[in-house]
């Protein structure tokens, strides 16, 4: 029968900024393990099930305390989905032996039986590079995909970094997204979304909205108080075009402020044409 005493945990452990999360899920594959713990958050394969991101808080020290869950809050949430969930092994990340073992015995975790460094995954140049990286643009990864990252998340997001995987001799390779962001507390000046990023945010709310076939033609104009977005879309024959207009156009522009963490100055959205099924 399951029971937090049953769980296997692992740690992988190396020092900030020398790529222990963008490592974390090929670490967490060789070892057949499913559950990841990163800076406050507990995911499940790509996703993440519980938690927020640590990078959320304004200083570096409220971070590292965010990331060990030395709140009651934190601690609950976290345990109450690994009860859910029952995994057979969990990973956590952390940047010393210390802090493993802080998290491990604050979240009431077995003893972590198995801690693999970063050292014998990464060599040393692409430690030195991740962490000039992390050091001059403020970077940092976190093991999911882009829109996965929580809503209420205050820090940058500044591209998705596709890695192809191999899964094994003979079988064909596979991309595992990340999400690059820059915590709030490390925001060094001005920086940079592509257009390409507003679009692919549009795109996936396309595709979860009914109403809405695809998008036909988007243009993003930037000034100072924030990107004025056109949009043309082809909507699903049988839809009220004004309300699914008006609702796509809400659904974009507050998914937008939040995944980017840009004001949206004007959003206009009009519908191009009908789609018949």
């Amino acid at each position: 029968m399951w029971s937090f005493n049953s769980i296997k945990v692992y740690a992988f452990v190396g020092p900030s900024g020398t790529g222990k999360s963008y490592r974390a899920q090929y670490v967490a594959g060789e070892n057949n393990i499913s559950y990841i713990i990163d800076d406050g958050l507990f995911i499940k394969d790509n996703e993440v099930i519980a938690g927020n991101s640590a990078k959320k808080a304004v200083t570096k020290i409220e971070t590292v305390k965010h990331a060990l869950f030395q709140t009651p809050e934190e601690k609950k949430e976290i345990k109450t989905a690994i009860r859910k969930y029952k995994p057979d092994s969990i990973m956590i990340l952390g940047t010393s032996d210390n802090m493993v073992y802080k998290i491990a015995e604050n979240l009431g975790l077995p003893k972590i039986s198995k801690i693999i460094y970063i050292d014998e995954i990464a060599t040393e140049e692409e430690m030195e590079t991740a962490k000039r990286i992390r050091i001059t643009e403020g970077k940092h990864v976190i093991p999911v995909p882009t829109f996965e990252i929580k809503k209420d998340f205050s820090g940058y997001i500044l591209d998705p970094l596709q890695i192809f995987k191999s899964k094994g001799l003979g079988k064909d390779p596979y991309v595992s997204e990340k999400s690059i962001i820059r915590p709030t507390f490390s925001y060094m000046g001005n920086f940079t979304i592509s257009d390409q990023v507003f679009r692919q945010i549009a795109e996936y709310l396309a595709e979860k909205t009914p109403a809405i076939h695809k998008i036909a033609k988007m243009r993003i104009t930037k000034n100072e108080e924030g990107p004025d977005i056109y949009m043309e879309v082809i909507v699903m024959y049988g839809y009220n075009i004004l309300d699914s207009l008006t609702e796509f156009k809400d659904k974009c522009k507050k998914e937008i402020e939040q995944l980017t963490a840009m004001n949206v100055n004007h959003i206009e959205i009009v519908a191009r044409a009908l789609e018949f099924e």
